[in-house]
């Protein structure tokens, strides 16, 4: 199956996302109400410790950076969007989608992608009043028609009970792990206490190298080289 891909047709993505507020204690009346209301099961934790968890939420977080990569001849070209205001990075991305990769040949490939990146960028976007672009709206599609990789998935080979993170893939496929600063549990504290922004954009493009590198060793292809990777 992965043969039939063509490389040129494949945008590699990342997402990076942070709370909206870093603190529960700083969340408002109505919405700490509203976040209490969906966490309220038994459990031993506090609304505080589980709040850590708000950045995978997107009714709760937001999106910080987006890196995205290419392949263009030999070279792996990789573009990050960030920006203090959400909404102009979403459409920014989307733009992007719109202008390059709007034809039914071409693919998104993220890991987690299926269960993370791609729904979270598509309820952010619709939070923000911006259209889905055509590679991301799958509204109504049948699943062979879903134009989402997902190296996760593709490494489950059908086993829906094990999650498998990037780094370790990375590690069993002999991989520059992407995880040799921060990982997505430090990017909340980064973003809010550091304001670091550019430490994580770093991060962000690494996770997007590794995604590629993994998918080619899942197609049996030549890796990319160091000297061939162009920041842009």
């Amino acid at each position: 199956m992965l043969e039939n891909y063509k490389l040129s047709n494949i945008l590699f993505l990342d997402v990076e996302t942070a709370p909206i507020v870093y603190k529960y204690n700083e969340l408002n009346e109505n919405v700490r109400s509203l976040w209490d209301s969906k966490f309220r099961y038994p459990t031993s934790d506090s609304p505080e410790n589980q709040y850590k968890k708000a950045g995978i939420y997107a009714e709760f977080a937001k999106v910080i950076c987006i890196s995205v990569g290419f392949f263009n001849a030999k070279e792996f070209r990789i573009k990050s969007f960030y920006h203090e205001d959400e909404k102009q990075l979403l459409k920014d991305f989307a733009g992007l989608l719109n202008k390059h990769f709007n034809r039914k040949e071409h693919l998104l490939c993220a890991h987690n992608g299926k269960e993370f990146d791609f729904p979270f960028l598509c309820r952010r976007m619709l939070i923000n009043g911006i259209k889905l672009p055509k590679a991301l709206n799958i509204a109504g599609k049948k699943p062979w028609e879903v134009q989402h990789l997902d190296t996760m998935e593709l490494w489950k080979f059908g086993d829906y009970k094990s999650f498998t993170s990037l780094n370790l893939l990375a590690h069993i496929f002999n991989i520059p792990t992407p995880k040799d600063d921060i990982d997505g549990s430090d990017v909340a504290r980064v973003y809010w206490e550091e304001k670091d922004i550019k430490r994580i954009v770093t991060y962000c493009q690494k996770d997007v190298l590794t995604v590629a590198r993994l998918l080619l060793r899942f197609m049996g292809e030549q890796q990319i080289e160091d000297k061939n990777v162009v920041l842009t």
